[in-house]
């Protein structure tokens, strides 16, 4: 099956086209009503007093090149069916339509088809009266021996000085000139891993093998030149850098980081960061991107442009521009960082006796302990199986601390404070986190002066905020909030009892609303009763007890 979101592939431009009108961010743009056939998208604030600037080729590299229409940049884009040269007749009639008096300058990247169609209708349009000039723009350096290198990403860079010089008010002559001192001034790069996927096609090419990526690869899906063993970032970075910095020499420039469509944001980044660390970083005066300028539909690849920079050319590419594609060069410079010092988020405390407490730690700690087995055994029919060697865990950490004497027994708040920061390390899962909330919770509120039961209960309720459970959802909370309500009430036997009821409620909840249980069928359910539930009731049977 085609990998390719469309409707119907003949109208797929025309569609396409639409949609980038639609979402024109300054409203500017104009589709010419000629012939379905032709497509061509012009500024609509345009008033032929300067020299117009077109360029077009097929569709397939959005945003280019209808996304550098606008204030600024283009004056119009001819574009052709997916990676075909558009007719002699539709770009005739775009130079027709936008051309005054000052001329106009087309921007061609050198594919034949291009030079040709854009050619002719330069000669035709000349025959009713207009000045028309070209450029061609032939900025890859993947085939050295090439005489006819090919126009790619260094295109968008030619619409920004040309559109910038035509803005100025500049003659055609000054346009053209200036055009052609970017031409010869750009070099690109790129290289990918999995070639574009075309509409209603069902092939998968796969000529390029996993673990490889293709150097030189064209936009339109053309073998590269050749295939390198390696799709480590650096590497790769290191292999376009090269051959740019002997072709380009010396200087400042621009570079232009190009998603070819189907790289995603984070890689991205992450070759912008090789890039910055590259042999190319002395001589990097403004990144431009990452970001997609000339793509090939979802080709899994990038390309690098080198602009070496004089004073006009570093005007134009910042000048301001109404269009939907074009990126604003950011400045390079090294990474900044701030000096910040760690946040140690550690309980401070001094150990400390109380008798009442310790016995009462020790309760808790056992009996969670005794009851791994139990709880493992209930949570294998409801869970995963771990709940009791969970909450073993970290009961056998705190009951470590109270073997060495290594607890602030008589200072309960700081004593829940460091229960809810061990929980938080040693008890794995979710079950630890919840634990901890609980108790961090609950240790502050006891600090700031509220009641014991009270603070439990604000420690419940974050538990629940942050775990997304509550009552009835059949979990521990199902034990813990009667228990703790009914302590506050009344007393510690009544909490007790709560809690046994709330645990022996979980086993007729056909349905769990969050964690594990929340993932099982109710046959599994029925009869069962919670194993953090169990533990609850369990603790708090002990404490009565004691």
């Amino acid at each position: 099956m085609s990998r390719f979101f469309f409707n119907d592939r003949k109208q797929l431009v025309n569609d396409a086209i639409e949609g980038i009108l639609l979402s024109a961010p300054h409203g500017n743009l104009v589709k010419l009503d000629i012939d379905p056939a032709i497509r061509v998208v012009a500024r609509g604030d345009w008033d032929k007093s300067r020299v117009a600037v077109i360029s077009g080729g097929g569709s397939g590299h959005e945003p280019a090149h209808a996304g550098f229409v606008g204030k600024g940049m283009l004056t119009a884009a001819v574009c052709g069916d997916l990676f075909a040269s558009p007719s002699v007749d539709a770009v005739l009639n775009a130079i027709v339509a936008v051309t005054g008096d000052r001329g106009c300058l087309l921007i061609v990247k050198n594919y034949t088809g291009d030079r040709l169609n854009f050619g002719l209708a330069a000669e035709k349009a000349k025959r009713y009266g207009l000045k028309v000039e070209m450029v061609i723009v032939a900025d890859d350096i993947a085939l050295p021996d090439n005489k006819q290198p090919r126009g790619i990403a260094g295109t968008a860079l030619v619409h920004k000085i040309a559109g910038y010089a035509a803005e100025q008010g500049k003659s055609l002559n000054d346009v053209r000139d200036i055009a052609q001192q970017a031409c010869d001034n750009l070099w690109s790069l790129g290289v990918a891993m999995q070639t574009c996927n075309l509409p209603g096609s069902d092939d998968e090419e796969g000529r390029i093998k996993q673990g490889h990526v293709e150097l030189g690869l064209g936009i339109h899906g053309e073998p590269g030149a050749s295939v390198v063993d390696t799709q480590n970032s650096k590497a790769i970075i290191d292999t376009l850098v090269t051959p740019l910095r002997a072709q380009a020499g010396d200087g400042r420039f621009a570079v232009l980081i190009n998603n070819l469509g189907g790289v995603s944001a984070l890689e991205m980044a992450l070759l912008t960061k090789e890039l910055a660390h590259s042999a190319l970083k002395e001589n990097i005066a403004y990144l431009i991107g990452p970001a997609p300028l000339v793509s090939a539909l979802d080709m899994k690849g990038f390309s690098l442009t080198l602009l070496k920079l004089n004073d006009f050319f570093e005007k134009a590419i910042h000048a301001e521009v109404e269009t939907l594609g074009w990126q604003k060069p950011v400045a390079f410079a090294p990474l900044r960082t701030v000096p910040h010092s760690a946040l140690r988020d550690r309980v401070e405390y001094t150990p400390s006796d109380n008798p009442q407490v310790s016995e009462a730690v020790a309760s808790v700690t056992k009996t969670l302990i005794q009851l791994e087995n139990r709880l493992n055994a209930l949570d294998a029919k409801v869970g995963d199986g771990d709940t009791g060697s969970t909450f073993a865990q970290g009961a056998r950490d705190i009951a470590q601390r109270l073997e060495e004497n290594n607890l602030p027994l008589n200072d309960v708040p700081t004593l829940l404070l460091l229960v809810g920061e061990r929980l938080a390390t040693v008890m794995g899962g979710s079950s630890g986190v919840l634990m901890s909330i609980f108790f961090t919770a609950a240790g502050q509120k006891l600090h700031d002066g509220q009641p014991l039961p009270e603070a439990l209960l604000s420690g419940l309720a974050q538990m629940k905020q942050y775990g997304g459970a509550d009552l009835g959802d059949r979990t521990l909370i199902d034990a813990l909030q009667p228990a703790l309500e009914a302590l506050r009430d009344s007393d510690l036997r009544t909490a007790a009892q709560a809690a046994q009821q709330g645990a022996e409620a979980t086993a007729k909840m056909a349905k769990a609303g969050a964690g594990r249980s929340s993932y099982v069928n109710k046959e599994n359910l029925d009869g069962v009763m919670d194993p953090g539930a169990v533990a609850v009731a369990e603790v708090l049977n002990v404490l009565v007890r004691q």
